[in-house]
């Protein structure tokens, strides 16, 4: 993941790479990579290097809109340094993702979530921005978890995107939160058509904020109904997900009507209605 990008004027100017490290990083973990400098025909002094993170808010994977490149998280990498004529440097950098960051993928298959990470370099008081570099993101082990057993219980992976806005009532950070959609299970078709699954992660744990899209009734309307959890990230992979998850549902469907919901057991139908495959898990070699 490399772009160039020529500072002052053509042949003269110094020209930087910034190169990621690879791999997808994890909300609230390090973003890691290089500067790469390589001086011009010229002695240049390089007041400011800085990296922005810019998320796509408002594109839906499903291509109904474009959205907005939105710059929500800024690093310093270095500055106050001079840059003699043909001189090449590469300064490391390490910075702290923050924990709200969307996910890009999940078990190595992209969502469509635009995110990148762009460089700015400021040289005798010229600024200059360079291309947006994607960055890959994936789930905290916890948020893995969750949308690892929506799969198993049969919900179906439609869509993700970005939306700006705060959701009231929880701790929300960003100014754009992700949705995660997906198609109701076979099993719970009769009261949701629709699970849109939201992470808030911070230091201490996860906010799930579950919306389901509930079905028009013979003489009712069809309506949303919001509920939010908390977890922990501490022992992830002990817990009875699927137990969890269901409860979760049956609370959502509690509020509104008394519906029987059937407990889960085995997979289901991953792919009812207009979902994508749902990704697998990654095996171990």
């Amino acid at each position: 993941m490399v772009f160039k990008k020529l500072c002052g004027s053509l042949g003269v100017g110094p020209t930087v790479h910034m190169a990621l490290d690879a791999g997808p990083a994890l909300p609230g973990g390090s973003l890691t990579g290089q500067v790469h400098l390589n001086g011009g025909n010229a002695d240049f002094d390089i007041e400011r290097i800085t990296l922005e993170l810019v998320a796509r808010v408002g594109a839906a994977t499903d291509g109904s809109g474009t959205g907005a490149a939105i710059g929500f998280k800024r690093f310093s990498v270095a500055g106050g340094l001079r840059l003699a004529e043909g001189e090449q440097r590469s300064i490391p950098f390490r910075a702290a993702l923050p924990w709200e960051v969307p996910i890009t993928e999940l078990y190595g298959q992209p969502l469509g979530i635009g995110l990148g990470v762009r460089t700015e370099l400021v040289v005798a008081g010229v600024k200059s921005k360079g291309d947006v570099d994607p960055l890959m993101v994936r789930p905290l082990p916890v948020q893995e978890a969750i949308l690892d057993t929506l799969g198993q219980l049969g919900f179906g992976l439609r869509s993700a995107d970005l939306e700006y806005g705060h959701i009231h009532g929880t701790g929300q950070l960003l100014p754009f939160y992700q949705e995660i959609k997906l198609t109701s299970a076979p099993r719970y078709k009769h009261v949701m058509r629709e699970l849109e699954v939201t992470f808030l992660a911070n230091a201490g744990g996860t906010e799930v904020v579950l919306e389901a899209d509930k079905p028009r009734g013979f003489f009712t309307a069809g309506y949303e109904v919001v509920n939010r959890h908390v977890v922990s990230h501490e022992g992830a992979t002990h817990r009875d997900w699927n137990a969890v998850v269901h409860a979760w549902i049956r609370q959502m469907t509690a509020t509104h009507g008394h519906h029987t919901i059937p407990a889960p057991h085995g997979h289901g139908d991953p792919h009812g209605g207009r979902s994508r495959p749902w990704p697998s898990p990654r095996r171990p070699p």
